[in-house]
């Protein structure tokens, strides 16, 4: 055993400690002074926590990424659902044309359908590759999932005023005549 420092010997003569008492303090001096202290980190560690940090945050990102693209596809399939539930039965021989971007498509629809599409209660939805009927409650559903799915609503803009050509004198004069919503092509 290795020799005490002349304080413990005089603790133990004086009968203050116990003999276990001093070894158990010259075991922990020795801990203290051989001990293991924090190794700062060397520099392959600290790449590899960098590198395990930069993974993390692309797995982050990637999780993001996926659960916004299932978020996308429930949405669409909420829209298909809507519109396959809530679709009008075309019928008709009139053709009814209307824009879709920046071409024009044809429907048949019959006079009755063709007036509810000039009121706005009708809605053309594009479902896939194809165009639907749907009425005004079932759009306004749609449009609160996915706008772009909206062809055609004549009954969004009922509240703007009537264009202006700018001339007052103008406006004045043909304010007399009125201008059917359905005019056929």
């Amino acid at each position: 055993m290795a020799k005490a420092n002349p304080l413990q010997e005089q603790l133990l003569k004086a009968g203050l400690v116990k003999k276990s008492q001093v070894s158990q303090a010259a075991r922990e001096q020795v801990k203290a002074r051989h001990g293991k202290a924090p190794v700062a980190p060397t520099e392959s560690q600290r790449e590899a926590d960098r590198l395990r940090a930069e993974k993390a945050e692309r797995d982050r990102a990637i999780e993001a990424e996926r659960k916004e693209k299932g978020r996308q596809q429930e949405l669409q399939a909420q829209v298909r659902q809507i519109i396959e539930s809530n679709r009008v039965k075309r019928e008709g021989e009139s053709e009814y044309r209307f824009n879709d971007g920046s071409l024009i498509r044809t429907m048949l629809v019959n006079e009755l359908l063709r007036r509810q599409l000039a009121a706005g209660s009708l809605v053309i939805v594009r479902l896939g590759e194809g165009f639907e009927l749907v009425p005004r409650a079932a759009a306004e559903k749609i449009r609160e999932r996915d706008t772009s799915a909206i062809v055609l609503d004549n009954g969004k803009d009922r509240g703007n005023a009537e264009p202006s050509t700018g001339n007052a004198e103008d406006d004045a004069y043909y304010a007399q005549f009125q201008v059917p919503d359905d005019l056929i092509w």
